[in-house]
């Protein structure tokens, strides 16, 4: 069955985390709104007035189901693709770590917009710069060091041992997208968490990822999306 992927056709955001667990996957799917009234008929989804229509994507429909949240839709892709471990105690705890990591990316989100998204970042750059500094200063610390003791504590190349998971692909993604906003600060940083760093460079090699990387499906950082690369804020 093929895959229908609901997200913004011209950012990775949230919807990135669950093309990364398609693409490793190798799993048929489709980038509904980056083809033909695709955003049109994501829009129609989330207006559905029965059922329990999405909120906001990204969402995936697998036949007459329909998924959202990105935890949620890798909680489904984890079990059926082999990214996930088989036992209910370790499904449950790598949903943990991505909620965990879910929470880590509303953080980065609120450095450029720490007023709230609907204004700019040209009118909120003074609470930008102070979020910021907190940001790189306790809050990366404490979530990343998180991660790093676990892959000490593990012994393995990956967060839970010697096998991939979507978890891994998520943090793969948070690395490669603050070398992108922060490439100053992460430079530094990045002595700090030498095990995270060889976990990137591990996913980035995955032949599935390495063809997707490569390819025109990744989109490229931009800010417009949750990683944003501001000058004054990588100081």
């Amino acid at each position: 069955m093929r895959y229908q992927l609901y997200y913004w056709p011209t950012i990775q955001g949230r919807g990135e985390y669950v093309r990364l667990a398609l693409e490793e996957a190798g799993a048929a799917y489709t980038d509904v709104a980056r083809g033909g009234n695709g955003v049109a008929a994501m829009m129609k989804m989330m207006g559905a007035g029965k059922g329990v229509p999405p909120f906001a994507p990204p969402f995936l429909k697998v036949g007459n189901l329909v998924i959202s949240h990105t935890a949620n839709i890798l909680l489904y892709l984890g079990s059926r693709h082999d990214l996930a471990p088989k036992a209910e105690a370790g499904k449950l705890a790598v949903h943990a770590l991505q909620l965990t990591i879910t929470d880590f990316v509303v953080e980065v989100h609120d450095t450029h917009h720490p007023l709230g998204p609907s204004l700019y970042y040209e009118d909120q750059k003074g609470p930008a710069k102070k979020r910021t500094a907190e940001f790189w200063k306790s809050r990366v610390p404490k979530y990343l060091g998180y991660f790093e003791d676990l892959l000490d504590a593990n012994g393995g190349a990956y967060v839970t041992g010697r096998r991939v998971t979507y978890v891994d692909l998520s943090l793969f993604q948070l690395v490669a997208g603050l070398r992108y906003a922060f490439p100053s600060r992460m430079k530094t940083f990045e002595r700090k968490i030498p095990g995270l760093i060889g976990l990137h460079d591990r996913v980035a090699a995955r032949p599935n990822i390495k063809a997707y990387l490569a390819s025109d499906r990744r989109i490229a950082f931009n800010e417009d999306g949750i990683f944003r690369r501001y000058k004054p804020l990588d100081v």
